[in-house]
């Protein structure tokens, strides 16, 4: 028997494809969804209120606790129980994003505490309210400085939707495990399943690396004794 089979790669090229195909989907929704829904949660956790904060800390202790996997088969296996039947992709994206947001949330509350105090003493001196001061000055600061660690968990996030076949969805690696139990060309299959996941993730490590070489090249240069402060337009 031949290791790399190229009558398999003809006839189950374009099935493997359309598993690449959702899974390049499903990371789209899970990264709009988390990258939105994190921002909200960050700020909620940045109260100076412990009630406030309690509810939320414990959801992304929980969530940064577990494991995926058992996140996964919760929502699919565990909830119907409860009366709430989900599909297995809507149940991989209410999976993925729960567990993505959390992260995601500590990411964006470690960039807004790293932007110095100083500006927003400097945006209140100009007579900006809190929240103008923190959408113009704090949030555009906070994204430049968290962009880099959002392309690497975005990355990991391509690959980590391979866990999606645990609950049966037509991912990548599910279509994989089809067509090579169906054709036992286990080395052929798996083996271009590995490039299509190398074709499709390296382009986008390659732009997380231009952004974080552009990052660093436009971060504001400081003077001693003169604090600057800084707003969208002196970023770009």
């Amino acid at each position: 028997m031949e290791l790399l089979n190229f009558d398999v790669v003809r006839s189950y090229g374009l099935v493997l494809l359309q598993g690449l195909g959702n899974t390049v989907l499903l990371t789209l929704i899970v990264i709009v969804l988390a990258g939105l829904l994190a921002i909200p949660l960050a700020l909620v956790r940045t109260s100076r209120l412990w009630a406030v904060r309690l509810p939320f800390e414990t959801f992304v202790e929980v969530i940064r606790g577990t494991p995926l996997i058992l996140q996964l088969f919760y929502v699919y296996y565990v909830l119907p129980s409860a009366g709430l039947q989900l599909e297995p992709f809507t149940a991989a994206v209410v999976a993925l994003t729960m567990n993505y947001t959390a992260y995601l949330s500590e990411v964006y509350r470690g960039g807004i505490k790293a932007v110095p105090e100083g500006q927003r003493n400097a945006a209140a001196a100009l007579g900006m309210t809190p929240s103008k001061a923190f959408r113009r000055i704090v949030l555009p600061q906070a994204f430049k400085i968290v962009t880099p660690t959002l392309g690497n968990y975005f990355i990991a996030l391509f690959k980590d939707t391979a866990l999606a076949s645990v609950v049966t969805v037509n991912e990548l690696l599910y279509t994989g495990n089809l067509v090579s139990s169906s054709t036992y060309q286990y080395f052929t299959v798996y083996t271009v399943t590995g490039i299509l996941y190398f074709i499709a993730g390296f382009p986008a490590s390659l732009l997380v690396r231009y952004l974080e070489k552009r990052s660093q090249s436009k971060a504001p240069r400081r003077r001693p004794g003169r604090p600057r402060l800084v707003t969208e337009g002196t970023m770009r």
